[in-house]
């Protein structure tokens, strides 16, 4: 009996650890309950090995799917699942002979097999291997193609039979929407929405549940209680005429100049000498210069054809030193640097060391406004005006200066402006103040502030309550409060 099944070509489905094997029997030993496949394959794919053997325990499922060895009895397919004992299929179930004699049945995909209905009489996916060509039959020989006409009918064919698996079956009814509408309760659903707030709110607030309302956090903020946030954390003797804030709201008061000028002597008394404060000055004057002239998106390596020009104009003051410090590390970061300073027989120690080391930065220095560039610049930074001696301002070259700064196109920002009693022959569109801002003019534009490095207990000895406002930056945009 098991003589007779040889040379038959079957699957055989060992679950879905083992996956499916399909072959030709070569051996069937019924004392040990196992039977042997040559040239197997696995899952739709070519074993390496010339022969497997299996157990009755491991076979789910056996069908056979080409019997080449005469008539083996009575049965045309042989199915286990579960146990080793065979189930005989008889031949008048015309529908089951059909099926299993089709070639569709053995060349459906791994997944199409354990899914498959047998009263479907749908098209399938077909895996191309070698049992779909094998599986033909001797009868079944393809067509060849006799024109146009035959071999689009075919590719037609073969369309259906992959594309055609019954997918419009479900769409033949419309979807209900209303139907469906109907079943959502949002009353109710909005009501238990609202009760598990109250609920997950109860034990932050107070009152009866009547009075809890939802909070409603932004990303910003904070869950945990904190204390109150105080705004106002500089306080000074005497404010002066106006007042600024921050970005996140602190209060910074305006001083006078008279005050101002006490905390810069009573910083330079406790070691913040004049030097380093022109030092503190210029890297923060230069680190907002480069902001606005580009920063990284303009000062680039594959950017050198197109350096920024900047056009300096100072004084003979500690003011035009302040500028002349800004020059030398605007020069230092690859910025062309042309600097206005007039000629005079004597000037202050401080601009006289501050030239010297502008001198080896391959900046340039004119001491006449005709060696001034002619076309606009990227930026003007104005130096020229000095809180105490106003009389600069009618000199010639003072006049010139501040003639060619307001017909040049080019953006000013000012260095430590005077305070809004002076008048202003350049209209700035920035202005950067020390330590605490002074009382500025409508022309000054957007006030920035910038930190020089003045300890907290100096501010204390000149009767000013502070705490640094400027957070992780030197400098910082000030806004009219």
């Amino acid at each position: 009996m098991a003589a007779d099944w040889l040379g038959s070509l079957v699957s055989i489905n060992c679950g879905p650890t083992l996956g499916v094997y399909q072959g030709e029997v070569s051996s069937v030993d019924q004392s040990s309950q196992t039977i042997s496949l040559k040239q197997p394959f696995h899952n739709g794919v070519k074993c390496p090995v010339p022969e497997v053997t299996f157990s009755a325990m491991d076979i789910r499922e056996l069908k056979i799917l080409d019997i080449r060895n005469g008539n083996p009895g009575n049965c045309s397919s042989v199915s286990t699942k579960g146990n080793s004992a065979p189930v005989a299929v008889p031949r008048d179930d015309q529908r089951a002979q059909e099926r299993l004699n089709s070639p569709q049945h053995y060349s459906k995909s791994y997944g199409d097999r354990h899914l498959d209905v047998p009263v479907q009489p749908k098209g399938f996916r077909r895996r191309h291997n070698s049992w779909s060509s094998s599986s033909r039959g001797a009868n079944q020989v393809t067509p060849k193609k006799n024109g146009v006409k035959n071999g689009s009918s075919q590719i037609k064919h073969r369309d259906d039979e992959c594309f055609g698996d019954g997918v419009d079956d479900g769409l033949d009814t419309d979807f209900d929407f209303e139907g469906n509408l109907a079943l959502f309760d949002k009353a109710a659903v909005f009501s238990e929405i609202d009760t598990s707030e109250r609920r997950g709110n109860g034990a932050r607030s107070r009152g009866t549940p009547q009075e809890q309302t939802p909070s409603r956090y932004r990303h910003d903020e904070n869950i945990l209680e904190a204390k109150p946030i105080v705004y106002r954390q500089i306080a000074v003797p005497q404010p002066g005429a106006k007042e600024y804030c921050t970005d996140s709201g602190l209060v910074v008061p305006s001083i006078s100049y008279e005050l101002h000028k006490r905390l810069l002597l009573a910083a330079e008394r406790h070691g913040l000498s004049l030097a380093r404060r022109l030092e503190m000055t210029g890297v923060c004057a230069s680190q907002m210069a480069l902001t606005l002239l580009g920063g990284p998106n303009r000062l680039t390596p594959k950017n050198v054809h197109q350096r920024p020009t900047v056009a300096l104009l100072c004084g003979p003051h500690v003011q035009g030193a302040q500028g002349i410090s800004c020059g030398r590390h605007l020069a230092n970061h690859e910025v062309e640097v042309i600097l206005f300073l007039p000629n005079f027989v004597k000037m202050l120690d401080s601009v006289t060391s501050e030239l010297a080391l502008f001198s080896k930065t391959g900046g340039k220095q004119v001491s006449n406004i005709k060696d001034l560039p002619d076309t606009p610049v990227d930026l003007i930074i104005n130096c020229l005006d000095c809180h105490e001696n106003t009389f600069l301002m009618d000199q010639p070259w003072y006049r010139a200066a501040a003639d060619w700064a307001n017909q040049n196109r080019a953006p000013v920002l000012s260095i430590d402006p005077p305070v809004s009693g002076q008048e202003q022959a350049v209209e700035a569109k920035w202005s950067l103040s020390l330590c605490l801002p002074l009382p500025m003019a409508e022309g000054a534009g957007r006030i920035y502030l910038c930190d020089i490095g003045v300890p907290c207990k100096v501010f204390q000895e000149v009767g000013i309550k502070y705490h640094s406002p400027f957070g992780c930056k030197f400098v910082i945009p000030l806004h009219s409060a």
